[in-house]
């Protein structure tokens, strides 16, 4: 019975300790609590994912290989060194089977929206190989259409968007030609309108392009490139016009008319089918993609005048396909064994390409149509080391220059240029040797009949040759006209225009120019100039001005540009607020809308015009000269100014009111009176 009591009493203290217990951590009725979860668990707080942001950070991705748990994580890290080159991957899942197997589909979040987008734009359709190719979707697009509506209800009508003039440019009443400047190491890009004395800046930004730009053939869109992909930019206030998703781009190319864009970026693995993608411009459409393991021969993709065909290389095939479709032309590529190298002509859909010698099989050049694949030409080429092809631009030649054997031994090269005659029954070939003499420099004149080589050993013996292709009728000649010893240049740079040209000596020489006027036989000289250490020169597209330039991107000391007229007259130097001056590219010009006829009657009424402009030049020029006083009277003004208010405040703190002299020791020299003199000046100041 003791130990009855003894429970009983041992229980109903431990009730009454529970009950203490449980009142010690009960809060008083009145209690307020005002520490938020934040104060708390901040760290914690931080890493929570947002309810209407985190969803749209995942993607599904579709059609991945079916694998077993031993060939899983060889999987994950195929698919993640895939989809990391997107953005930051932060989750990823794999689901299996009760066999352990992937079910085909996985998903993954990444850091951001905008990674995640990029991820399905340029993931969807990724040929991993020929059993599977990816689907990729967003999370979220399975609740929207999960909730479609029953019934149908016609699509709002997307209210247009002014894009602005394109061409707004081409307006400028003194028909001033605008080009681009990369300059700030690269961080900084401007457009510039050029005239005679300075240029009128435009537009520039910060870190507009991470590495550089170009503009599209007929000058509408300024591209730039970026991590995600590249921006097209126009209109008057450059504003974007598209955005085109494919990261790690390096390269670009366009369509001649402006329809396409070709963005290549290295491949993320072998038989990578997205490395080359071919994108409508209006649209934004991904049109074609292909796989290409490297850019060395770029482009990679190389279109008809017309845009109406683009053509490329493949092992023992040149594939031509037609852009109505994006398919091959009539289903089958063009067998080509061991073809080397293709070009378009610039005026027709005819297509220039050679092969190597093959055994006894000679080498060979040859000339197909298009759409037709007919052969219009070949010629056979015997102990071809290596060709080179090159258009005249209104397509009445081609010129191929041939390093040649000299014997069967492969020991010593000769150089050749056959010159096919287009326009001409049969296509005729003339042939120039040049025997022994390496060839620098080779172009034949837009718009003329001449063709300029530079020839020779660097850099004491180097020639300038030029040829006139004339043609009577049926026949034809080529005579050479000019040749000239001795030249410290070692690129030739003819005028769009045809008539001008520039020896320049670039990149390792002394940056000599030599402009002439070829437009007759003598070849005068008009002007010898000087562009120390340039590396790039560049006419702008009428032909009346030329950019020589030292690039950042080449050395690191005085960088710049300068704006030359024609005839070789120093016009301007680049600004001395752009400095470490990368890139200058002109901005093209459309085609223009006159026919050859009005051309020609232009250029035969030009004296009618030549007073007209003779004026408004002298009147620019008086213009600018005006403006130039003006801003050189402010700034000195200005200075005036500033100095006088400096030596007044000079003469004000000098020496103050109450200044008392030192009083000089009998034994002090000299010397100590002037370092005490010193240092209670530097107080006082």
């Amino acid at each position: 019975m003791d130990q009855n009591l003894d429970q009983n009493e041992s229980d109903d203290y431990q009730d009454q300790e529970e009950e203490l217990d449980d009142n010690m951590f009960d809060d008083p009725e009145d209690f307020v609590d005002d520490i938020t979860d934040e104060e708390l668990m901040d760290d914690m707080l931080a890493q929570r994912p947002e309810e209407d942001t985190s969803l749209d950070n995942i993607i599904v991705v579709d059609n991945a290989p079916i694998v077993g748990p031993d060939r899983l994580s060889k999987l994950k890290g195929v698919l993640k060194k895939i989809f990391q080159r997107f953005g930051e991957i932060v989750t990823e899942f794999y689901p299996v089977n009760e066999n352990n197997e992937t079910k085909g589909y996985f998903f993954m979040e990444f850091a951001t929206h905008d990674e995640a987008v990029a991820a399905v734009n340029t993931g969807n359709g990724y040929r991993l190989d020929k059993s599977h190719i990816f689907a990729v979707y967003f999370f979220t697009d399975f609740e929207k259409y999960e909730t479609l509506p029953t019934e149908w209800s016609p699509p709002k009508k997307e209210e247009y968007k002014e894009k602005g003039n394109l061409w707004s440019w081409l307006l400028n009443p003194d028909c001033h030609d605008q080009y681009s400047v990369i300059h700030n190491a690269g961080a900084t890009v401007s457009v510039f309108t050029n005239t005679n004395t300075e240029p009128k800046l435009v537009m520039t930004r910060e870190n507009w392009t991470d590495t550089y730009v170009r503009w599209s053939p007929q000058g509408t869109y300024l591209a730039t490139f970026h991590k995600q992909g590249i921006a097209l930019w126009g209109a008057e206030d450059f504003k974007r016009l598209g955005r085109f998703s494919h990261t790690g781009v390096s390269l670009i190319d366009f369509s001649p008319d402006e329809r396409y864009l070709v963005t290549f970026r290295k491949a993320l693995q072998e038989n990578d089918s997205e490395s080359l993608v071919i994108w409508d411009i209006k649209t934004g459409a991904k049109k074609r993609s292909f796989a290409a393991s490297d850019a060395t021969d770029w482009p990679i993709i190389k279109w008809s005048h017309d845009g109406k065909y683009f053509a490329r290389l493949s092992a023992d095939r040149l594939s031509v396909y037609e852009t109505s479709t994006f398919y091959m032309l009539d289903k089958k590529s063009i067998v080509v064994p061991s073809i080397k190298d293709f070009s378009w002509s610039p005026t027709d859909n005819t297509i220039a390409y050679w092969v190597p010698e093959i055994g006894q099989i000679p080498a060979k050049v040859t000339l197909i149509e298009i759409p037709s694949r007919n052969e219009i030409r070949t010629k056979n080429l015997f102990l071809v080391q290596d060709c080179r092809m090159q258009w005249h631009k209104q397509g009445d030649y081609l010129c191929v220059k041939i390093n040649r054997w000299a014997t069967k031994s492969k020991k010593n090269l000769t150089y050749t240029f056959e010159i096919f005659r287009m326009r001409q029954a049969l296509i005729p070939v003339d042939t120039i040797e040049m025997k022994d003499q390496p060839i620098l420099s080779f172009g034949l004149e837009p718009y003329g009949t001449k063709f300029a080589v530079l020839h020779g050993e660097p850099p004491g013996r180097i020639s300038f040759s030029c040829y006139e292709l004339s043609h009577k009728g049926a026949g034809s000649s080529i005579s050479r006209i000019k040749t000239m010893e001795r030249k410290p240049t070692n690129q030739i740079f003819w005028c769009p225009k045809g008539k001008f040209l520039v020896l320049a000596g670039l990149k390792g020489m002394d940056g000599q120019l030599e402009f002439y006027d070829a437009e007759s036989s003598e070849f005068i000289l008009m002007q010898s100039s000087e562009h120390g250490m340039a590396t790039d020169l560049e006419w702008d597209p009428t032909g009346r001005y030329v950019v020589t330039s030292v690039s950042f991107w080449s050395q690191k000391m005085d960088t710049g540009f300068i704006v030359w007229s024609f005839q070789g007259r120093q016009l301007y130097k680049n600004p001395v607020t752009l400095d470490k001056f990368c890139q200058l590219l002109w901005r093209p010009r459309p085609l223009t809308l006159l026919s050859a006829e009005d051309i020609k009657n232009i250029k035969k009424n030009s004296k009618k015009y030549h007073h007209q402009f003779d004026a408004q030049d002298r009147l620019g020029r008086e213009k600018a000269s005006q403006v130039i006083i003006d801003k050189r009277r402010k700034m000195m003004d200005e200075f005036s100014r500033f100095r006088h208010r400096k030596a007044q405040e000079f003469e004000t703190a000098k020496r103050p009111t109450d200044y008392v002299e030192p009083e000089l020791d009998e034994e002090s020299d000299f010397e100590d009176l002037f370092i005490l003199e010193n240092e209670e000046t530097e107080e006082l100041t």
